[in-house]
């Protein structure tokens, strides 16, 4: 029994940094695409959808009918999705790459908060000398430097940490789904919600709804396809199986594949400052793994 749940537990951490590595690529993505940014949020959510309800069609797990309670958390868990997406992208158009995939991966942070505040459960030290050790790997990483002058710069990274707030609730909405729902029908009815609220916010914002090319729109298509029905699945999939305070802290690799897909793609430079805290990160994720049996984050709600 120890060695099935050990190999389980291994699988979901093997997925939870696919995943992240796949969501790197997000923002790359959405700093080249051709239409606004809450479109390509909806793009992006639309043209996975068949992919993920041929997965939910799949799951056994997926077939019966939720309870009430659940069907009232699948919506939420699309909503906060909804603004953890649009918020994202226009924090991306206005700010940097770095700045804008560190500050939203600020969701630890908010994760933690909230379970300290609504259900009194405290970490223990360690997970937070973990979760320290992390962030201090980001803010090196990226470089520490949010002293911009510009209007539209400072807004992006606002913008940036709202992310990070809509992206803490929809990981607690999915940790209390956990047991009730499969994991492929909890990420397409979510991701249906989410698609649903988006269409009527691009169209009324008066940006661009439309790619201007094919390439526009394998653009949009490779967003989907890497980010959703890759990445997004593995994230789902290892929220499943781990307690929210951790997938938290593995998803902090995600700005370190951002910065050395920016590099590689669009030539942001990455020194041996970016590369210490590449370091500092894995580091804290090790840490923060070690902390597994002895954070106390063990209630129906993060498990």
């Amino acid at each position: 029994m120890q060695a099935d749940d050990g190999r389980a537990r291994s699988l979901a951490f093997a997925a939870l940094f696919a995943g992240a590595v796949c969501i790197g690529t997000s923002a790359l993505f959405v700093k080249v695409s051709e239409a606004g940014p809450v479109s390509t949020a909806f793009w992006r959510v639309f043209l996975a959808l068949p992919f993920l309800w041929v997965w939910a069609a799949t799951d056994r797990r997926g077939v019966p009918a939720a309870p009430i309670q659940p069907r009232w958390l699948l919506f939420a868990a699309g909503f906060f999705f909804a603004g953890d997406l649009a918020v994202w992208h226009w924090s991306i158009v206005l700010t940097s790459v770095a700045n804008a995939v560190l500050l939203a991966n600020l969701a630890p942070i908010f994760v933690t908060l909230a379970a300290w505040l609504v259900w009194r459960r405290r970490p223990t030290l360690l997970f937070l000398a973990g979760l320290v050790a992390a962030l201090s790997g980001v803010m090196l990483m990226i470089g520490g430097d949010f002293s911009h002058t510009d209007g539209r710069a400072l807004l992006g990274d606002a913008l940036g940490v709202v992310t990070a707030m809509f992206y803490a609730a929809y990981q607690l909405t999915v940790k209390q789904l956990r047991g009730s729902i499969g994991t492929a029908r909890i990420t397409a009815t979510s991701r249906a919600v989410t698609a649903a609220l988006l269409l009527p916010i691009a169209l009324l914002s008066g940006e661009v709804f439309f790619p201007a090319s094919g390439v526009g729109w394998a653009k949009l298509l490779g967003l989907a396809l890497v980010a959703h029905v890759a990445g997004q699945s593995l994230i789902a999939y290892a929220m499943a199986h781990l307690p929210a305070t951790q997938s938290s802290v593995g998803l902090l690799l995600q700005p370190m594949m951002a910065s050395l897909f920016a590099w590689l793609l669009l030539g942001e430079t990455l020194g041996i400052a970016a590369m210490a805290g590449a370091v500092l990160i894995l580091a804290g994720i090790r840490i923060a793994t070690q902390a597994d049996n002895k954070i106390l984050f063990k209630n129906k709600y993060l498990g």
